[in-house]
């Protein structure tokens, strides 16, 4: 009996102290729908992961307020403005191009084109350097050099 106690005791504790699973919308098209969507937006809260993945508090509020919008009829067009005038473009993956994004948007572009450019013109004065800094041999170092080699090769 007092391992039966036991095992009860045992299996009540484990079964409170178990997290509850999060709802899931009735509607299986929602629900799909609404992975599609948090897919192309940013969590608000963790750095560079989807609305889909984030199992921050906020994201679960954000997909909630998702699902009831999607049951209300609206658009994805329509729940993305909403989220948009509410959290800024922050929340949008690919955020759109506008004055104050075309840093963000050809920034790198242009960073990589400056680099290229650097490198090219260091290229060319380094190579130009060399180039100077070679003098010809006179013929009495040419006959040095021969007489060297020759004794080289004589040695070994």
């Amino acid at each position: 009996m007092r391992y039966f106690i036991l095992v009860l005791a045992i299996f009540a504790s484990t079964t409170l102290s178990a997290k509850e699973a999060a709802p899931v919308a009735q509607d299986p098209v929602i629900e799909q729908r609404m992975i599609a969507l948090s897919e192309d937006l940013r969590c608000l809260v963790c750095q560079n992961e989807s609305l889909a993945g984030s199992q921050a508090d906020l994201a679960n509020d954000l997909r909630r307020e998702i699902r009831e919008q999607m049951k209300q009829g609206k658009s994805d067009k329509e729940i993305i403005d909403f989220l948009v005038q509410r959290y800024g473009d922050f929340v949008l993956y690919r955020p759109p191009v506008k004055s104050y994004t075309l840093l963000l948007w050809f920034g790198p572009f242009i960073l990589l084109l400056a680099g290229a450019g650097t490198l090219v013109i260091y290229l060319n004065r380094r190579r130009k350097r060399v180039g100077d800094a070679e003098i010809p041999l006179s013929e009495e170092q040419k006959k040095q050099a021969e007489n060297l080699l020759k004794q080289g090769d004589n040695n070994s």
